[in-house]
């Protein structure tokens, strides 16, 4: 029996017909250059959107972001404080009671590696209006 022609899911069917298909590649992962290979590509790749589309995730707030960041570099609120100019101004930022500006996002995503599409989203209630 032919398979399908992959194209866009449009339905918790096409959905649900695509991770079946996808799981029996993990039991028997194609070798890299085939067509088999190919359609896994494929499959993850419509998996994936329709994924992103139904379940979309908003990055996170600022602050959080921040901390996370920090967090994972092992950073210090001190540290925090060197890259932006003063330790109180890091603890305003991390109390929520000072904005970053566009010079303190594009510092914590160069220096910190923070996405700055979290960094530029506005923080707290303001996010959700």
């Amino acid at each position: 029996m032919a398979k399908k022609v992959i194209g866009p899911l449009r339905s918790e069917a096409d959905y649900e017909a695509a991770l079946d298909e996808i799981e029996g590649y993990f039991e028997h992962e194609p070798k890299p250059g085939t067509a088999a290979a190919d359609r896994f590509d494929l499959l993850a790749l419509v998996i994936e959107d329709y994924e992103r589309r139904r379940w979309p995730i908003d990055p996170p707030d600022p602050v959080d972001a921040i901390r996370f960041g920090m967090e994972a570099g092992g950073h210090s609120q001190a540290d925090l404080g060197r890259l932006l100019g003063s330790r109180q101004r890091a603890s305003e930022i991390l109390a929520g009671k000072r904005p970053l500006t566009m010079q303190m996002a594009w510092r914590l995503h160069s220096a910190w590696g923070i996405p700055a599409d979290a960094l530029i989203r506005p923080h707290g209630r303001a996010a959700t209006r």
